[in-house]
């Protein structure tokens, strides 16, 4: 297994994706930085001081919201409204990515964007939007065209790729095909020689017991907020 000396980028994945490999998907300050709004509903900050909170105001428009993770309560400032909404696992893999049959698996792309979101939709993997699958690799499987199952690549930083949006709509559960998605990614990752992680909210023992069996274990668990300011 590949693991990036320095875990620290972890406390802070949004910011260091967007500071680094992900700064074309978004807009940036000195201290702050969001994603573009239909890639993605995330923003980060250096830090929790008062001016790094201004200067994501400068990039978050009137009446408009991102979503904000901290190992921490967020601090009252000034101006800034932030709604805490609820906990989220850090999960980095720890194990060994087992071979999965790829035959049914097909690249998602550009062409693909408007089915991958009515999928999000009715599956509710987390926030997602119509540019969500420019962040990385995605996959899928179709079933009489109608895609049905799909994992994907969201923020990358040095050493680490997050794996996100992993669904399945209810026809299709119960055959394995989360993890068999799962673990094509994994090894994609690895083959990069990068350590995958992920995020699931607290007390979503489903996702994270299939998580846990994968080999990923929780390390850390973030508070996530819904932020405004105005």
């Amino acid at each position: 297994m590949t693991t990036h000396p320095d875990q620290r980028q972890l406390d802070n994945p949004t910011w260091f994706a967007l500071a680094t490999t992900q700064a074309h998907l978004g807009r940036r300050e000195a201290l702050a930085a969001r994603y573009h709004p239909d890639v993605a509903a995330f923003a980060g900050v250096a830090n929790t001081t008062p001016e790094a909170f201004r200067q994501l105001g400068l990039l978050v428009a009137p009446g408009e919201h991102v979503l904000l993770t901290a190992l921490e309560p967020l601090p009252s400032v000034e101006g800034v409204h932030a709604e805490r909404l609820f906990a989220v696992c850090q999960m980095v893999d720890t194990g060994e990515a087992a071979s999965a049959a790829q035959d049914d698996v097909r690249r998602l792309g550009a062409a693909d964007a408007s089915a991958m979101l009515e999928l999000a939709l009715e599956t509710k993997p987390g926030p997602f939007g119509p540019r969500t699958h420019e962040m990385g690799s995605y996959i899928g499987i179709r079933d009489g065209g109608r895609l049905v199952a799909m994992a994907g690549e969201r923020m990358r930083f040095d050493g680490y790729t997050e794996i996100s949006a992993v669904c399945v709509n209810d026809a299709n559960r119960g055959k394995g095909i989360a993890g068999r998605l799962m673990n094509i990614l994994r090894r994609e990752i690895r083959a990069r020689g990068e350590t995958p992680f992920l995020h699931v909210r607290e007390h979503n023992a489903t996702a994270i017991g299939l998580y846990e069996r994968l080999g990923f274990q929780t390390r850390q668990t973030f508070h996530l907020y819904r932020v405004g300011f105005g």
